[in-house]
C-alpha cells in the first residue's frame, strides 16, 4: 500500500514537529505539507491533495472547523481530522457538521493516533472513545425532540384517547375508559385525524406507535 499522505496544521511548530517524528516514524505515513492557521490548511490542501489533514480546531483567526468546511467542499476526497485538547459539545458537532470524518484528543497515545489515521483513510468515520459517548446522548435527545414534537398540535386528552386507539379499542371502550360520552369520543377521534393528517383510525395508531406516544404522557 502507497504511504498515506498527510497535512498538519497547528498553530504551535512545536506540536507539528512532534506528530510529523511521530508519524514518519512509520512506513505507512508521509508528511507532505504544513500549516499554522485556516488560510494556509486551505491552500496546502488544494495544492498536495493528501490522504488526510490532521488539524487543530483552535487556530488564529479563522478555525479549524472553517477550514475542515472549506477543504471538505472544495476537496471532498481529502478527509479531515480534527485534533484538540478540548472535549467542547458544541466544537464536537460543530466539526461534525462542516464535515470531518474524525474528531481525537490530543492525549490521544501515539499507537491509538496510527490506529486511527489509518481507520479514517479506509473510509471510516472516528471519534475519539471520550467523546462517543456524547455524540449517542446528543443523537437520543434529538430523537425525543422529534418524537415530542410530532404530538405538539394535540391536547392531552386527545393523547389519551389516540393511545386507546393504538390498542384497538372501538369509540364506545374509550368512552368507558375515560369516562366521556361516545360522541365525544367520536369528536376526539375525528380532531386527531385531522390534526395529524391521517386518513382512517389505523393511520392515526401507526403514527402514534412509530413515535412513541406512550412516552410523552
Amino acid at each position: 500500500m502507497s504511504k498515506m499522505r498527510i497535512v498538519l496544521v497547528d498553530d504551535h511548530e512545536v506540536v507539528r514537529l512532534g506528530l510529523k517524528v511521530l508519524l514518519e516514524q512509520s512506513d505507512h505515513f508521509e508528511v507532505v505539507g504544513e500549516a499554522n492557521n485556516a488560510k494556509e490548511a486551505v491552500e496546502i490542501a488544494g495544492k498536495f491533495r493528501p490522504d488526510i489533514v490532521l488539524m487543530d480546531i483552535r487556530l488564529p483567526g479563522a478555525s479549524g472547523i472553517e477550514a475542515c468546511e472549506e477543504i471538505t467542499q472544495l476537496y471532498p476526497e481529502v478527509r479531515v481530522v480534527m485534533l484538540t485538547s478540548y472535549a467542547e459539545d458544541e466544537m464536537l458537532f460543530s466539526a461534525i457538521r462542516a464535515g470531518a470524518s474524525g474528531y481525537l484528543l490530543k492525549q490521544i497515545n501515539s499507537d491509538d493516533l496510527i490506529r486511527s489515521l489509518e481507520s479514517v483513510r479506509r473510509g471510516d468515520a472516528l471519534l475519539d472513545p471520550l467523546v462517543t459517548q456524547r455524540v449517542f446522548q446528543e443523537v437520543r435527545r434529538a430523537v425525543k425532540e422529534e418524537e415530542a414534537s410530532a404530538f405538539a398540535i394535540l391536547s392531552q386528552q386527545e393523547k389519551h384517547v389516540l393511545i386507546l386507539v393504538s390498542e384497538g379499542k372501538t369509540n364506545r371502550e374509550i368512552a368507558k375508559s375515560l369516562f366521556l360520552g361516545e360522541g365525544t369520543v367520536r369528536n376526539y377521534v375525528s380532531s386527531i385525524l385531522s390534526k395529524l393528517g391521517a386518513s382512517n383510525r389505523a393511520e392515526a395508531a401507526a403514527y402514534a406507535v412509530e413515535h412513541n406516544l406512550k412516552e410523552y404522557l
